[in-house]
């Protein structure tokens, strides 16, 4: 079989990674030199904490078994099972743990309520102040940046492979063929179109008006290196406004009782930072859902992440080197793990994990070639 593979962040190197291992041939076409979108411009956190109960938890799991398993094969993308650490300061934020801890999928999670100095002795650059933490074992971390050329360079050692860059796809034509900018035509068995956020031109054209994905931008941050590890990802008590693992009675009285701080109320704020194998910190995030978007990158959300990890490290910040805004594609309903349609002959479209991108990928793409008897 031949598979046309239209996009190369990571869902789309996923669906080529599955099918090149279960012996196919594929073609892979980026509209930029490398992908440059959302693949990129995250956490590379496999997060399962905060994964809905049911299905998406499941693929979120299966995700991570699956990371693990490439990890050891591709030690360029510098798969950590590091798991994460969420600090509470109140009652408020305790009891949202504790009721989070006694789901019947705790266990599957690696949920378990830590006192500070266990949460130190897990992870000691924590030096700031906190009353206890949640600790999800099944968290683990990936280089964003590098990760999908890592995986590429895996791809073209098997022979089967073959990366087109600079390429925009332009036209379906005729069954399982599309052409590109370039007029040249690529024909396969099946297509998938993996074209993250770009929702418009030919995606438009083949899945019509009411697509049921929407567009999100966020902002993040890197910092120069911390000087000593940090052992866990790290996120704060926000975080659980955001991840519907956390719903719960609990999650009502913090949420009426508790204000987020006007800032990150503004900006739909949560904190999650990873430690990048160079020693620096990715650290966001923000959420903005309204269109347009404003095309500033603004400082406010910058300051109060600042404030936040200052906090729990204890110590001063590390120089803030780099600032970006990325957008992602996400299924406007956010139960669904992933919007994928067969939109002409031999054609489907993959699009719209959101936030879950960059954790549920690896099984996502495993349900395609499941589903197209790959």
């Amino acid at each position: 079989m031949r598979v046309i593979v239209v996009g190369a962040g990571v869902v789309g190197t996923m669906h080529a990674w599955h099918a090149v291992n279960r012996g196919h041939e594929v073609v892979q076409i980026e509209r930029e030199s490398e992908a440059r979108g959302a693949s990129l411009r995250n956490f590379g956190q496999i997060w399962v904490s905060g994964r809905a109960g049911g299905e998406e938890l499941e693929t979120a799991l299966r995700a991570r078994e699956l990371w693990e398993g490439i990890g050891e094969q591709v030690p360029g993308l510098g798969f950590r099972p590091c798991g994460s650490l969420t600090p509470l300061r109140t009652e408020l934020e305790i009891a949202v743990a504790e009721a989070a801890v006694a789901r019947p999928d705790a266990a599957a999670r690696g949920y378990k309520l830590l006192t500070a100095d266990e949460a130190r002795a897990v992870n000691p650059a924590l030096r700031g102040d906190f009353a206890a933490a949640l600790w999800c074992e099944r968290d683990a971390a990936v280089e964003p940046r590098t990760a999908q050329l890592a995986l590429k360079q895996q791809l073209l050692a098997s022979g089967r492979y073959t990366f087109l860059g600079g390429r925009e796809v332009r036209e379906v034509v005729g069954a399982a063929s599309v052409r590109d900018d370039h007029g040249d035509v690529h024909t396969g068995d099946a297509v998938v179109l993996c074209t993250g956020a770009w929702l418009g031109g030919l995606v438009r054209e083949l899945a019509g008006p009411d697509l049921p994905v929407r567009r999100v931008r966020l902002q993040m941050m890197q910092t120069d290196p911390l000087g000593e590890t940090l052992t866990t990802s790290v996120a704060d008590a926000d975080s659980f406004r955001y991840y519907p693992a956390y719903r719960s009675e609990a999650l009502d009285a913090l949420n009426t009782g508790q204000a987020q701080a006007p800032t990150a109320a503004e900006h739909k704020m949560q904190l999650l930072m990873v430690q990048r194998r160079d020693g620096g910190l990715t650290i966001g995030d923000t959420h903005e859902y309204e269109h347009p978007f404003s095309f500033d990158v603004v400082e406010e959300p910058y300051e109060h992440l600042t404030r936040v990890v200052e906090s729990f490290l204890g110590r001063p910040l590390p120089r803030i080197r780099h600032r970006w805004a990325g957008v992602y594609a996400q299924c406007t309903d956010t139960g669904r793990v992933v919007h994928r349609q067969q939109v002409r002959d031999g054609v489907w479209l993959v699009t719209g994990p959101g936030g879950r991108g960059m954790t549920c990928s690896p099984a996502i793409a495993e349900t395609t070639a499941d589903e197209l008897g790959w």
